[in-house]
């Protein structure tokens, strides 16, 4: 669905950032965006779990454009336990 990269602050801000790279190759702007808004709305909703030093950036497949919601969420489990808090 997407790769994730992990990478802790030394410096703590508030709570942890999201940086999104979205290849051309997964289509127009508009899907591009689409896929953005979602990751952005599951790790809105996931942000409190993430621990504050974490940096993470995602790397959308194009398989995210089709997936459901609940599958996303899913994988952002994984994004949570794979960087720990």
């Amino acid at each position: 669905m997407f790769a994730a990269f992990c990478l802790a602050r030394a410096a703590v801000g508030e709570s942890a950032r999201l940086g999104l790279t979205v290849p051309r190759a997964i289509g127009g702007a508009v899907l591009r965006n689409r896929i953005k808004r979602r990751l952005r709305e599951a790790f809105r909703i996931h942000r409190a779990e993430f621990g504050p030093q974490w940096d993470i950036v995602l790397n959308p497949r194009r398989a995210a454009l089709a997936a459901p919601f609940s599958e996303i969420e899913r994988a952002f489990q994984k994004v949570i336990e794979k960087c720990g808090h």
